[in-house]
């Protein structure tokens, strides 16, 4: 049974190893506007995801959109690749913004990668 448990350890720590995580992916070139008036107001929130890793993953990367005091007014979650891996050195570009509905007192918004994975 030792055996059998060492074996699956060596088997399985080198995969551990080259896993990516949240830390290896940047957030660049973010730009945030609402587009639109009224109603019909949209909010865009692009940028570039970057994978700094050794291998190919994708991110998982929310936005939160705050009031001037900082509070949480929304917050949501996507995956810019979707369930294709971005190759290492390389990026994406996404637009979070449809995600969220357009508020008057958004007035910050903050990115950050909360999980990879490769698919």
């Amino acid at each position: 049974m030792k055996t059998l448990i060492a074996a699956t350890v060596l088997m399985v720590a080198p995969i551990a190893a080259h896993a990516c995580g949240p830390s290896d992916f940047a957030i660049q070139d973010v730009k945030v506007s609402a587009v639109g008036t009224g109603i019909a107001t949209r909010l865009s929130v692009k940028g570039k995801l970057v994978n700094n890793c050794s291998s190919a993953a994708a991110a998982q990367v929310r936005v939160d959109a705050k009031d001037g005091s900082g509070n949480v007014l929304a917050s949501r979650e996507g995956w810019p690749a979707g369930t294709t891996n971005i190759s290492p050195g390389q990026s994406v570009d996404f637009d979070m913004g449809r995600m969220l509905h357009y508020q008057s007192d958004m007035q910050s918004y903050s990115l950050s990668v909360v999980e990879a994975r490769a698919w």
